[in-house]
């Protein structure tokens, strides 16, 4: 549609507006009163009188008679997303019934994208359709705007981010992402508190990057004069919080990372965080398998989905484990935990022909080069569900090393087709270690690397305080949702993902 008829239909409904107004009829009604929901109205007989509200995203006129359908995902249900799901039903408007005066109402004054309210009877058409048999309806909220193309929805990626409202109305799959996103975070919530754990909110405006190798969002505070960063991870609050004798805690929120965006990253970001007690990381490994099986049967009905074209099952209890250590080393063909010089190590790689020196220019320190070959040479090749297990020491700052070789720390993750969907290990509690490894990060920060943490001395001071040994472990919402639809990227899994401004404010794409 060219921008002028837009703007013309735009005028036209403004004109519309005005005309009603000027009638004593409201345009935009205060309330309206129902009695059913348009996705439970299969659930009713025929003849029984509704009352029901939604937008109108189709309409048709024969003569004396008015077909036209009603959208409304509804509230308070409950749902299985692996079926079909009503979030429509047709009305029918009849002159013998609502009479001539209120049908050309109807005809003249209310279109498609409006909020219509209807009363009437459940009918079954000639052609077997379930509609609301119209005795009275009221126009309830005029759109000034139409809705996308009936037939295509709306198709162009930068409109449907900027215009999720329409995306949702026009495709079901979008609708059904984001209802499961839904569900999903009910059953994390729901499912932690019945295995003991309390949830907990920490602060998101912070005067430390701690909790993870990540670059943060600066801010400033004007009442305390005071430089502050958005938190990158709960880790360390959670931490404390376990400090003060909650065994057992989570949160579930939004993290911020000023990082480059990709299809599996996004700046802003949903995770649940759980910290437990006197638990080791073989005990959290056990706890996820159980806890991702009954989330994704909750969420979608079956623990198996499709990824990439490959069938993963989360029932299966034997997952492969691979050491990362051991597979660095097999791969390297040296031990790379000796090494604690970059160019040193960016050499070796090189004269190994595991890399070239092309490849790593530009990481900075050990840790950086070490995480890109694994990213780029192990995990980029899972399928999963895989534990990797074992990680350098330099990579998990705040992870418990390892009893046998202090250079390896009891971390695991899971790796879903290249992915990783956890980050969990055994917590250091130690404070002298804890204090040396954020030293050797700040030592990375002086070479360059932006994606290390401060010297936190409010969490150290904790740390010294007493913390018991516990294991915690960090799961991503949005990647979840990500996987278990096989969607592109995680940008389809947000409500509403940051955009760039619209330079062309009379540009519609609809």
């Amino acid at each position: 549609m060219e921008n002028n008829d837009l703007q013309n239909e735009f005028d036209i409904k403004v004109e519309k507006v005005k005309k009603l107004e000027a009638g004593g009829e409201k345009a935009y009604k205060a309330k309206f009163n129902k009695t059913h929901e348009i996705h439970d109205l299969d659930k009713f007989e025929l003849g029984t009188r509704v009352s029901i509200a939604g937008r109108m995203i189709f309409k048709r006129t024969f003569g004396k008679l008015i077909f036209a359908r009603l959208y409304a995902i509804g509230d308070n249900f409950n749902y299985d997303l692996s079926k079909p799901i009503r979030t429509s039903v047709q009305i029918s408007l009849n002159f013998n019934i609502v009479g001539e005066e209120r049908l050309k109402f109807f005809k003249d004054f209310c279109d498609i994208a409006d909020h219509i309210g209807v009363e009437g009877e459940l009918i079954r058409t000639q052609t077997g359709e379930l509609t609301v048999q119209v005795e009275k309806f009221e126009l309830l909220s005029k759109a000034l705007r139409g809705l996308p193309e009936k037939f295509h929805g709306l198709q162009d990626t930068d409109s449907r981010y900027r215009q999720r409202y329409l995306d949702i109305i026009s495709n079901e799959d979008s609708r059904k992402v984001f209802m499961a996103r839904s569900r999903a975070v009910n059953f994390v919530r729901r499912f932690l508190e019945e295995n003991g754990f309390i949830e907990v909110e920490t602060p998101v405006l912070q005067v430390n990057v701690s909790g993870a190798s990540a670059k943060p969002f600066f801010t400033h505070h004007n009442a305390l004069d005071l430089d502050c960063n958005l938190r990158i991870a709960f880790e360390t609050w959670l931490k404390m919080t376990a400090a003060a004798g909650f065994d057992k805690v989570f949160e579930l929120g939004k993290d911020f990372r000023n990082e480059g965006m990709d299809p599996t990253h996004l700046q802003e970001f949903t995770q649940v965080e759980w910290y437990a007690a006197y638990w080791d990381f073989e005990d959290n490994i056990r706890f996820f398998k159980k806890f991702i099986k009954e989330l994704m049967l909750h969420t979608i009905g079956t623990t198996k989905i499709t990824v990439a074209g490959n069938e993963i099952d989360f029932g299966n209890e034997n997952w492969e484990r691979i050491n990362y250590v051991e597979r660095m080393r097999e791969l390297l063909g040296f031990d790379f935990l000796d090494i604690t010089d970059v160019d040193e190590l960016i050499d070796k790689i090189d004269k190994n022909k595991v890399m070239s020196r092309a490849e790593l220019d530009g990481y900075k320190s050990t840790r950086a080069v070490i995480d890109y070959v694994y990213k780029k040479l192990i995990r980029s090749k899972i399928v999963g569900p895989t534990i990797l297990y074992n990680y350098p020491a330099f990579l998990k700052t705040l992870a418990r090393r390892n009893d046998a070789d202090d250079r390896i720390t009891d971390v695991f993750q899971v790796v879903v087709n290249g992915a990783e969907i956890l980050n969990a290990y055994s917590e250091l509690v130690n404070p002298i270690q804890q204090r040396e490894a954020l030293m050797a990060q700040l030592k990375d920060k002086a070479q360059g690397d932006d994606e290390t943490m401060d010297l936190d001395e409010d969490f150290l001071l904790a740390m010294e305080h007493g913390m018991p040994p516990m294991s915690g472990l960090g799961f991503g919402i949005d990647r979840f949702i990500m996987m278990i639809y096989d969607l592109p990227t995680l940008r389809d899994t947000v409500l509403f993902p940051i955009m760039k401004p619209d330079t062309d404010k009379n540009d519609n794409k609809e």
